[in-house]
């Protein structure tokens, strides 16, 4: 018999639904509702870029990250990310300093994650889900530096839904064919070899390296 558990040792725990669980529903139902509100009205494609918060300001990655968000904006490509900083800093800043749209969907995390003085249009989200839909959504490609935890959730988010046909097919590029290329072998590995996956899922992303690559496939598979 499976023990019962507290919402003190765990806030998702189902055995002590509480009075606020109902009221936590509104919130809920608000956020999609801001969300939806200020991001349906936007007259350009969205191109969302993900990666370490941790990224400091002179790494390489910052600033290719930051080269690709000016580039895209400069073609009017509006860049959505997290909001916060490292990575997500360098895209927003890049597409601000472009005098492009520069959107941050920010979480609410008790530690790292701070807004970024980049973004033009912020939004706040409580809830992972819920920006998570915001981001499928409303965005026409995913651009993947290196990073977390959290990185590898949207990235494999989004694999999923397209390898599903919950959604219909977008670009997916991981950029760093030196950070992403051990995790591309052992997909092909583990799960093509192994028949956890199909061998033409490799198809829906793309592993590249630099700037011109990424910019040029962005433009040639995102047209407006």
């Amino acid at each position: 018999m499976a023990s019962k558990c507290s919402r003190q040792e765990n806030p998702y725990c189902l055995n002590d639904m509480g009075r606020g669980d109902a009221w936590r529903l509104f919130r809920i139902i608000a956020e999609f509702v801001e969300g939806f509100d200020a991001l349906s009205t936007i007259d350009r494609p969205l191109v969302t870029v993900f990666g370490s918060a941790r990224t400091p300001e002179d790494h390489p990655d910052y600033l290719l990250t930051r080269e690709i968000g000016s580039r895209l904006a400069g073609y009017g490509y509006g860049i959505v990310t997290g909001g916060g900083p490292g990575i997500m800093e360098a895209a927003n800043r890049g597409a601000s300093e472009a005098g492009g749209m520069s959107i941050g969907l920010n979480i609410d995390l008790p530690f790292e994650q701070q807004g970024n003085p980049y973004v033009t249009l912020p939004l706040d989200f409580r809830y992972f889900f819920v920006r998570k839909v915001m981001f499928i959504k409303y965005c026409m490609a995913f651009i993947c530096l290196p990073g977390g935890f959290g990185t590898l959730d949207e990235l494999f988010e989004a694999l999923t839904l397209i390898q599903t046909q919950k959604i219909k097919p977008f670009p997916i590029i991981m950029v760093g064919s030196s950070f992403w290329g051990g995790m591309v072998d052992w997909i092909k590995q583990q799960l093509v070899s192994g028949g956890k996956i199909a061998e033409e899922d490799l198809l829906l992303f793309e592993v590249m390296d630099n700037a011109d690559e990424i910019v040029k496939y962005i433009r040639k598979t995102v047209v407006f």
